[in-house]
């Protein structure tokens, strides 16, 4: 295992697929749909993070003739494929707790607040163990809200436990689900969002003014146009566009001008920028340029 991040996929997986199993029997034997609903929860991070676990090793192949970007936008795949799936599990989720509601069953409140407590531990490690890489990358931070998630869910399975094996208070099993189903519907949308815009290879919310003041305060560029602005993965936000120049303008005059627009777009975290060098084609055109737009 190369490194810090691939070892806690490693461990969080045996440590999900132990709790899967035992809130599995737990549910069954104390007929607890929340308690069952966490193991359903949990048999689908157990393939979550497995799935995260594959890209993020991907990702880190080097690029080839086949792959020029690399393999990074793997990691955004899995992101976009654990957000669909915790948005459909969500949803089934609170379908069945609606109906619970309907037609209540005997709860055995003893067998699932001792599950629901092991459980919960476990959880919690496992959230601790992929909080770190989770701001940088949003791949451990789909699995991040996965461990989040069954964390909150154990919250609610436990505080459900302990309101019916004390005051027998049945209708609390569906509820404590409904609530746990929203919240982890909220963030499944946002992460999903998310990858959907770096695979659609939207603007990452970066003012196309701000671009055009930048690169138009060096004297040399008369004009920018034809502008692609994307995020590729979580490390890289690109820029590529044609600008412009004088004819008398050399290579190497070019490059140098290049090097220093870049740098200063790099407050706007654009770190990769691509520009065509052009002298009277487009002079009058626009940032973007309405159409499908395919030139080079």
């Amino acid at each position: 295992m190369k490194d810090r991040t691939t070892k806690r996929y490693f461990y969080v997986t045996l440590l999900n697929i132990g709790i899967t199993i035992a809130e599995f029997v737990g549910g069954f034997v104390s007929g607890s749909l929340a308690l069952l609903s966490d193991a359903v929860h949990n048999l689908s991070d157990v393939g979550a993070i497995i799935i995260s676990f594959v890209a993020h090793l991907i990702s880190q192949r080097s690029r080839n003739r086949y792959k020029t970007f690399g393999y990074e936008r793997a990691e955004t795949l899995a992101a976009f494929a654990n957000g669909l799936i915790l948005i459909l599990i969500s949803l089934a989720l609170f379908v069945e707790a609606i109906e619970r509601f309907w037609q209540p069953s005997q709860v055995k409140g003893g067998i699932m607040l001792v599950v629901a407590v092991i459980g919960l531990a476990a959880n919690f490690i496992s959230m601790l163990a992929m909080q770190r890489d989770a701001h940088n990358n949003l791949n451990v931070r789909s699995t991040f809200i996965h461990m989040l998630s069954d964390a909150l869910s154990s919250i609610a399975v436990v505080i459900g436990a302990v309101l019916i094996y004390f005051w027998q208070i049945t209708w609390v099993d569906p509820l404590m689900t409904i609530l746990v189903s929203v919240f982890v519907l909220r963030e499944a949308y946002q992460i999903t969002k998310k990858a959907a815009n770096i695979l659609m290879e939207s603007n990452p919310d970066i003012d196309l003014d701000q671009v055009n003041q930048i690169v138009l305060s060096f004297p040399a560029i008369k004009n920018i146009h034809h502008v692609h602005l994307w995020r590729y993965s979580d490390d890289y936000i690109m820029l590529d566009a044609h600008v412009n120049v004088d004819a008398r303008l050399t290579a190497g005059e070019f490059e140098q001008l290049t090097q220093q627009i870049g740098q200063k777009l790099q407050q706007l975290g654009i770190n990769h920028i691509n520009f065509q060098a052009e002298c009277e084609r487009g002079k009058n055109d626009d940032m973007i340029v309405p159409g499908h737009d395919h030139e080079n």
